[in-house]
């Protein structure tokens, strides 16, 4: 009986960390997006010598890793949602996809901050090869790899999800839509990679509301 109780808590407790990896993802997209310029090819190099700046971009930083962290978990609360009847084919799709885009996150991160700190010691604007170099790097990381990671693991989930019938069908067709943004539009549209840690806050408050109404329903049924 305690065994069937932590089974039933489980996607309640997972659901909510779903809800906080969104808002850290969230949160470090925005910092990112309203520092760096959109273009890194467009020359435009001046937040190096702004230290607000550069400490918003420093700060998105410093949340990335905990942003990874609490994906895992997340995908643990999607597998937990699916339950033992999943397709190892996409199954193994989308543990792949999740350990990508949390590896090339990662790398982003760490590219932008070898960039951050070659400027603080070189001095801001004496290395353009490099900061041209460092932002191509870091964008071509986070909308190109990462995103395109992301949109895989979008889709393999919500293909699993209508299979299986574990998700609404709006709520699979919002998944289908989200991988079709981030594998096109991302590269053109600013602003665009917002989709994933939307979607992401919907399949958690997903989880977390299942998640309740299962012991409601198993109550009534006893």
């Amino acid at each position: 009986m305690a065994r069937r109780h932590q089974a039933l808590r489980t996607p309640r407790a997972a659901g909510l960390v779903g809800i906080i990896f969104a808002l850290l993802l969230g949160a470090c997209i925005i910092l990112v997006r309203l520092t760096l310029p959109g273009d890194p090819g467009d020359g435009s190099g001046d937040w190096f010598s702004d230290a607000s700046r550069r400490r918003m971009v420093q700060t998105a930083l410093g949340l990335v890793p905990f942003a990874g962290i609490f994906f895992l978990w997340f995908m643990g609360a999607v597998r937990a949602r699916i339950g033992d009847a999943e397709d190892k084919f996409v199954a193994t799709v989308f543990l792949g996809s999740g350990l990508l885009f949390v590896a090339t996150l990662f790398g982003a991160a760490a590219a932008a901050g070898s960039l951050l700190a070659s400027a603080g010691v070189s001095g801001a604007g004496s290395e353009p090869q490099l900061q041209s170099f460092g932002q191509h790097f870091t964008y071509g990381l986070l909308s190109t790899y990462s995103m395109r990671m992301a949109a895989v693991f979008t889709l393999s989930t919500s293909s699993i999800g209508h299979q299986l019938g574990v998700f609404p069908r709006w709520l699979s067709l919002l998944g289908y839509l989200v991988a079709l943004t981030l594998l096109f539009v991302t590269d053109s549209i600013a602003w665009s990679e917002l989709v994933f840690p939307l979607w992401a806050l919907v399949v958690s408050l997903h989880i977390l509301v299942a998640g309740l109404r299962r012991p409601s329903a198993s109550a009534s049924s006893s």
